[in-house]
């Protein structure tokens, strides 16, 4: 059973992911809000990583939404990264409107992280699911992202 109890302070996620996924210091990813529940993330706009049509690449919005399910799965499973390693599972996106300008990632946990935490204690590969609704300067949906993630056991 795990002695884990509840993260209270994730302020440090976003410095952490800045510094260890080099990816997100290079595209200019900032964190606004990191909690066990939810992140929110930015993109600014920036020339360098437009598309054909003038805004962020396709490349540069999904980076943007798993980046954002990885904050809120750091800040929720943080305290057992000793004994299991996050990775990404499957993901699916939905281009809902033409991205354009600087962009803001909202990630939201799919079931409590206690449940996550019970099945890994259980011996068992647990997953939980992140959605994502990515929004343009106007608060206007543009993506969708739903990221399935498994924690790892280490061996």
């Amino acid at each position: 059973m795990s002695n884990v109890g509840p993260v209270t302070d994730t302020s440090w996620v976003g410095a952490a992911m800045a510094q260890t996924v080099p990816w997100v210091k290079t595209v200019g990813i900032t964190f606004d809000e990191t909690t066990p529940e939810r992140a929110v993330v930015h993109l600014p706009d920036n020339a360098d990583l437009h598309n054909h049509v003038a805004g962020p690449h396709a490349a540069m919005i999904f980076g943007l939404g798993e980046t954002a399910s990885g904050a809120v799965g750091l800040a929720a499973f943080s305290g057992v990264m000793d004994r299991a390693t996050p990775l990404v599972v499957r993901s699916e996106i939905h281009y809902t409107r033409l991205a354009k300008g600087p962009l803001t990632a909202v990630a939201e946990m799919g079931r409590p992280a206690g449940e996550v935490i019970a099945e890994l204690d259980a011996g068992e590969r647990p997953e939980f699911t992140v959605s994502v609704r990515i929004t343009d300067a106007d608060d206007r949906e543009t993506t969708r992202l739903t990221v399935v993630w498994t924690l790892r056991p280490n061996r």
